[in-house]
């Protein structure tokens, strides 16, 4: 007998942009797990968390033709809206936005394919974490960013 592990992928219109939670949280401190908890998530509409099997916290991976990031899932207030998922901006929405500018300079934040799909046993890096990750790929030697070691 064969055993088969099913694994749902939707795909979503991904947006990002400030949320009221995240603006507090930004204002208390960027390294603190406030801050991580009210950005470092996806809302998805309440039919879209059933077909992935996700619950509240649960962690899923976002990806899109610019990367890969793992949040924890948040049911949104504001459904329904089917196939649009929400991160609020910061390190984690960064990861998955395209940075191009096409000459506009600012990067489109808006209307980003993505797939999503449940990421059990997966960590949501705090943003501390994921810019060391990421974005920090010399060595942290500079008195101006000690804070990061």
């Amino acid at each position: 007998m064969l055993n088969y592990k099913l694994v749902c992928v939707i795909e979503v219109t991904l947006i990002t942009g400030r949320s009221i939670n995240q603006g507090e949280a930004i204002e208390a401190g960027k390294e603190l797990d406030a801050y991580t908890s009210s950005a470092g998530i996806c809302e998805l509409d309440p039919k879209d968390m059933e077909k992935l099997g996700a619950g509240e916290g649960d962690t899923l991976r976002v990806s899109t033709s610019s990367g890969e990031i793992f949040v924890r899932a948040v049911k949104s207030k504001q459904h329904p809206h089917e196939g649009i998922a929400f991160i609020p901006m910061g390190p984690w929405a960064n990861a998955v936005v395209d940075s191009d500018t096409s000459s506009t300079g600012m990067p489109s934040f808006k209307g980003v394919a993505a797939k999503i799909e449940l990421a059990k046993g997966k960590k949501v890096l705090s943003a501390k974490e994921l810019v060391r990750e990421r974005y920090l790929k010399l060595k942290l030697t500079s008195p101006r960013i000690k804070h990061l070691r």
